[in-house]
Order: structure tokens, then C-alpha cells, then sequence
């Protein structure tokens, strides 16, 4: 199995991944974290893609895409936190200034789960970043020491995900998803 993890670029790719099965439908498309609150709950039905296929054709892109054999099997959600709702958020602490980069949400493909591919993601989000320029980058995940946590909520990923990547707690939050305290974990991408 060969993943290969690269910048968001093709609509097509993203709306597989982030998009509804039904355009009508109001499906977060990974936008909550990515616009400010009053556009995100603005944008409906297929507004919604519209607007992210404008991101999409930004620098830097709204993500990162996994591939596994040509095909879109996982998606991660990374940008420059001054330019997401983290910028603002009250839950969720700013540590210092840097000019850090946030990955919010890691999503895998039904059918390609349990394969490594998270991981994969992970690292191919944290070069991203690294290839932009950024000095660090933070996660929000939960800390769920080790219990199960729904897949609905699961793509904030957890602290284990993130520990294997080479991140390191930064400050708690006082964000809890599924009943599991979120925290703020770095990676520091200067050296």
C-alpha cells in the first residue's frame, strides 16, 4: 500500500472526501473551523461547496489529500491559524505569537480505516506546513487516554495520534468533544 499525501488542489477530491452525498444537503464540508461563525452559518446547501472549492483554489490550499493506489482515501484539514475560527476562539488558548499553523480535523475514507492512513495524513499535513514556512503546528485533539471515542467526533483525532507524530502538549482547553477534554499539542517545525 502506497499513500502518497499531497496539497488539496482538486475540488473533486476534497467534495469526496468533505462534501455531501446529496448537494442540497448542509453538511459541515470542513468549513466550521475555516471561515468566521457568521459565514459559515450563512452559506447553505450547495453554497457551501461553492465555497470551498474558492478555497480550494487559494495558496495555501484548505489541506491536505491522501491517496492510496490514484485513489482520495483521507483527508486533513490544515492552514495558518490567524486565517480559521482558532484565530478567535475563546476555548481553545493562543500559547504565544508565532505564526503557527492548526490541523482541526483528519478524516479517513470507510472501507481504508485502520491502515495507517491518520498517520499518514498527520505527516504529510506537518510537511506541509514546514514547506510553507511555518514555525510550529498545533492540533486540537482529545484526550481520551486510550477509550473509544465516536466516529463522529473522532476527527479532531487524539493525543496518542498526534504523540506518535512527534507533537507535545502545549496548554489544556476548555473544549471537551465527545466528553473528552481537548488539548492544544505542538510541533515545533523551526530546527
Amino acid at each position: 500500500m502506497a499513500i502518497e499525501v499531497r496539497p488539496a488542489t482538486r475540488f473533486d477530491d476534497v467534495a469526496t472526501m468533505v462534501g455531501p452525498k446529496r448537494p442540497e444537503s448542509n453538511v459541515c464540508w470542513c468549513l466550521s473551523y475555516r471561515i468566521p461563525s457568521k459565514e459559515n452559518l450563512s452559506l447553505a446547501g450547495p453554497a457551501r461547496g461553492e465555497r470551498v472549492r474558492e478555497l480550494v483554489g487559494q495558496d495555501p490550499p484548505p489541506g491536505v489529500l491522501a491517496h492510496e493506489d490514484g485513489e482520495v482515501v483521507g483527508w486533513a484539514a490544515v492552514h495558518p491559524r490567524k486565517d480559521t475560527a482558532f484565530a478567535t476562539n475563546r476555548k481553545i488558548p493562543h500559547v504565544d505569537d508565532l505564526d503557527v499553523w492548526s490541523l482541526w480535523c483528519v478524516r479517513v475514507r470507510p472501507g481504508h480505516r485502520k491502515k495507517g492512513i491518520s498517520h499518514s495524513l498527520v505527516a504529510g499535513a506537518v510537511e506541509h506546513a514546514r514547506a510553507a514556512g511555518a514555525p510550529a503546528i498545533e492540533s486540537y485533539p482529545v484526550d481520551n487516554e486510550g477509550r473509544k471515542v465516536d466516529l463522529t467526533m473522532a476527527y479532531v483525532g487524539t493525543r496518542a495520534l498526534f504523540e506518535r507524530a512527534g507533537f507535545v502538549k502545549a496548554a489544556d482547553t476548555d473544549s471537551v468533544i465527545n466528553g473528552f477534554p481537548r488539548i492544544l499539542m505542538r510541533r515545533d517545525l523551526r530546527s
